[in-house]
């Protein structure tokens, strides 16, 4: 056995054994949780504090995402329900039933981003109803990202657990 197989034995190409698939999961969720419903959360810690034009800034932005969320809901929500549910059961059926680890790693990124989506509308619906004030979008602002870090935290162990499974049942090892 040459040096270079060994090399590309020991940094395995799958997916869940790459380290940038890590990367991407770690990215995708940091992201996640600092853009609420395409607010950066910068803006709602400084509008809270600091007030004055933070305040506008917020309020202006928060408006306009609820109402291009809500329009894309109400004009395409059944095209995207069923485009998303045929992928992810074609993901899930490549993935789990026929054992295909790029599916499996590409499922357990986008699947639990869907569910953070459908709280991202709901959170627009709940804010189109109430006065937009200061104080209760940044609260409703903070709500959502708490239950978007709660959905990150159980998807990252999911998928670690999940591809630690992977790497030891397929790997060097196994």
């Amino acid at each position: 056995m040459d040096w270079y197989s060994s090399i590309f034995e020991l940094i395995d190409m799958r997916s869940f054994s790459n380290l940038w698939y890590w990367i991407a999961l770690a990215v995708l969720w940091s992201t996640a949780s600092h853009w609420v419903m395409g607010v950066p959360y910068d803006l709602v810690v400084r509008a809270r504090r600091v007030g004055g034009q933070a305040e506008v800034d917020l309020l202006d932005v928060v408006r306009i995402n609820t109402n291009r969320l809500l329009y894309i809901a109400e004009v395409s929500g059944v095209v995207i329900l069923s485009l998303s549910c045929f992928l992810f059961a074609g993901l899930a059926t490549l993935g789990f039933y026929y054992k295909v680890e790029f599916a499996q790693a590409v499922f357990l990124l986008l699947f639990p981003m869907s569910i953070v989506a459908l709280i991202n509308i709901t959170v627009a619906r709940r804010l189109r109803r109430q006065e937009l004030t200061v104080e209760a979008v940044s609260k409703t602002l903070h709500r959502c990202r708490l239950a978007t870090q709660v959905i990150g935290m159980l998807a990252i162990l999911v998928t670690s657990l999940w591809g630690m499974y992977q790497n030891l049942s397929i790997g060097v090892l196994g």
